[in-house]
């Protein structure tokens, strides 16, 4: 059983749901990411998702699109990524880190290549955006072996053979992206969420966590309460881009965004 799957299996135990905050690696830079790991760990984070840095990031809205400039402009490289993930591991051995990013940079390296020092870095998951399961038949296979679990992204408009199919494919957990177009765009509406991934719930046993428009510990624990995960990542990156220069602001400016929402999470168990 992966690092993921053993923490999401005990928050279920508990009735707990998992706090997943997302930041791209190298912003503001390279230097300050294990740091910021960290402080997301003592915010209250159970699993983190460390986006790798590219160039046309077309899941993305502006935030993340900045984020990812910021930390090219520092050279920040997919190798740099993962040495960053096996410095967090030095100590941090039990917070799982799922790598989020596109397919060009894996394929560069390699799939194989990158798969063996993924493994080596302490990495326990990989969503690759632009990488639907039909065509991941030659990476999936490699992950496994390597314990390593492929995350996949459903949308609103997903119908339900496609969840059959996606399900069928992903571990660890499936990204519900709960709104239609980019990351920090649009309102969230909760009912909306709640009817869809009941729905997906009825069609796989894989772990849910819900994305996209959790700004808030009010949102967070509406999306918690219909889902197993609550993935935040567009107010953080924002927050991060008000506070580059002043890393003691940023890091106190991301625990009092992320405790609300643990405190606020948890409430739900109780």
């Amino acid at each position: 059983m992966s690092r993921i799957q053993t923490v999401l299996q005990t928050l279920k135990g508990q009735g707990r749901k998992a706090l997943i905050p997302y930041i791209t690696a190298g912003d503001p830079h390279p230097d300050r990411t294990v740091e910021l790991m960290h402080t997301l760990v003592e915010a209250g984070a159970d699993i983190i998702e460390l986006g790798v840095p590219f160039s046309d990031p077309m899941a993305d809205g502006p935030v993340i699109q900045l984020a990812c400039e910021r930390a090219l402009k520092h050279g920040t490289s997919l190798r740099q990524v993962l040495e960053m993930v096996k410095t967090f591991r030095s100590r941090d051995d039990k917070t799982p880190i799922v790598l989020m990013g596109y397919l060009n940079p894996v394929e560069a390296m390699g799939y194989e290549v990158f798969s063996d020092a993924a493994k080596a870095a302490g990495v326990d998951g990989v969503l690759t955006v632009d990488l639907p399961p039909e065509e991941a038949e030659d990476v999936a296979p490699l992950f496994a072996e390597r314990g390593l679990d492929p995350i996949f992204l459903l949308a609103p408009t997903t119908t339900e053979d496609r969840i059959r199919a996606i399900s069928a494919h992903s571990s660890g957990y499936i990204y519900y992206v709960s709104l239609k177009g980019v990351t920090g765009s649009a309102q969230l509406n909760v009912d909306d969420v709640a009817e869809k991934v009941s729905r997906i719930h009825a069609l796989t046993s894989v772990p849910v966590g819900v994305g996209f428009g959790i700004r808030n510990a009010e949102t967070a624990a509406a999306v918690g309460r219909v889902s197993d995960g609550v993935i935040v990542g567009s107010i953080l990156v924002d927050t991060i881009a008000k506070n580059q220069d002043d890393i003691e602001a940023l890091k106190s400016s991301l625990v009092s965004l992320l405790k609300p929402m643990r405190e606020a999470l948890d409430e739900l168990a109780s």
